[in-house]
């Protein structure tokens, strides 16, 4: 999840897709440990605490996107609760599954519970549905890793602290071009996905423009993500020397494992859906190797502010965090920013809220975990990306 680069990106890229990744396998400890920062939160400003609420799938086959930014919001509110100052937060997720239809269910259980601020839904087709829902009732919502531009299109309260779908398709075009990683393309995209396609239409855009040949195009739906030979085999048939994945890790995986198994070995370039492969149950990392991607976030960094996030995640929940774990942590603390700015007390209705953070977003400029002077426009975050590789099952920059 600015100099040359950043003001490339106010125009060419923005984020998870994902949609949205790697959280606990342990919910239980995500939820004692909510339980006992909203005590703490009600006990020390009682009356003064603001409630943040988002939906995500905490369980199901995307279940690890969704108790990533979970857990990421609950240490930073965790953090903010400590220090005891005049914000602070109530933080509260309802489980959607990764489905449109139950993330509204979700998201109106949140408002019945008084939810005056949210982040919106996790992965981008849920996240669709419940924007709307916060349009239409006047909750500013700030997504972590819902990066369809579906998401704020006409919505002046939807902002993102990911990358938007087409400009990571603008951007990772760029980079494969200007670090001439490939002569010959070829991409495999799920056709059935805004987040997938949406990023492939950009990809295909601007590799047009900085000619780049895509050899081969193939694509895939929820109803064949199973078999990828046929894809593979154009590919390499095309003499594809890089293959670009705009996907999430779970078919990724799938496609590393079979073009290892056919004896296919192009360089693999994917987007911010790719974070979390490594902590996949039952993937044989070395199959990663080499991998490249753009994220915003890298936790083997050695700045004091990631190290302490990493050492905080790991012993809670007994992962490494990936990205949308860090935009997650990064949306509490830009609310808190915000809150400030803009004079905000908790007895103030969310319609009230609203109006205010609309106000204050628009000029804020933000440090945080995923990049420095983030500023938005129109809902979409301008940060700089990091390219990223696997080498010996971790992270390193490119």
């Amino acid at each position: 999840m600015r100099k040359a680069l950043s003001m490339l990106l106010a125009a060419a890229m923005c984020t998870s897709l994902l949609a949205g990744c790697g959280g606990s396998s342990d919910t239980g400890a995500a939820d004692n440990t909510a339980d006992s920062a909203a005590d703490g939160a009600s006990t020390s400003a009682a009356g003064g605490v603001f409630k943040l609420g988002g939906t995500g799938p905490l369980t199901g086959a995307a279940a690890i996107y969704g108790n990533a930014a979970k857990n990421g919001a609950q240490i930073a509110v965790d953090e903010i609760n400590a220090e005891g100052g005049a914000i602070q937060f109530e933080l509260k997720y309802e489980d959607d599954e990764h489905d449109a239809e139950k993330a509204v269910n979700a998201y109106n259980a949140l408002k019945d519970w008084g939810m005056q601020i949210s982040l919106g839904s996790v992965t981008s087709k849920p996240c669709e549905a419940t924007a709307a829902e916060t349009f239409a009732d006047r909750i500013f919502a700030l997504t972590p890793s819902a990066s369809s531009v579906a998401v704020t299109a006409d919505k002046d309260n939807m902002y993102q602290m990911c990358f938007a779908d087409p400009n990571q398709g603008t951007a990772s075009a760029q980079y494969i071009a200007d670090q001439k990683l490939g002569s010959k393309i070829a991409v495999i995209y799920k056709n059935d996905d805004v987040y997938s396609s949406g990023i492939y239409e950009k990809f295909k855009a601007e590799a047009d423009a900085k000619g780049l040949e895509i050899v081969s195009a193939t694509t895939f739906t929820d109803a064949s993500a199973n078999d990828f030979s046929v894809q593979l085999g154009e590919a390499k048939s095309a003499g594809a020397d890089l293959l670009f994945l705009p996907m999430y890790y779970q078919p990724a995986s799938l496609i590393l494992k079979q073009a290892h198994d056919m004896g296919y070995a192009p360089k693999f370039f994917g987007v911010d859906g790719m974070d979390g492969i490594l902590t996949l149950e039952g993937f044989d990392t070395s199959l990663a190797e080499g991998v490249m991607l753009l994220t915003p976030f890298n936790a083997d960094a050695e700045d004091e502010k990631t190290k302490s996030f990493v050492e905080k995640y790991k012993s809670q929940f007994g992962d490494v965090p990936n990205q949308f774990a860090a935009d997650a942590y990064d949306c509490v603390y830009a609310y808190k920013a915000a809150l400030e700015q803009a004079g905000c007390t908790a007895d103030m209705s969310a319609e009230e809220l609203c109006d205010k953070l609309i106000e204050a977003f628009s000029s804020l400029t933000f440090d945080g975990l995923t990049g420095e002077t983030m500023t938005w426009t129109d809902g979409a975050v301008s940060k700089e990306p990091k390219g990223m590789m696997i080498q010996n099952g971790a992270y390193v920059g490119m």
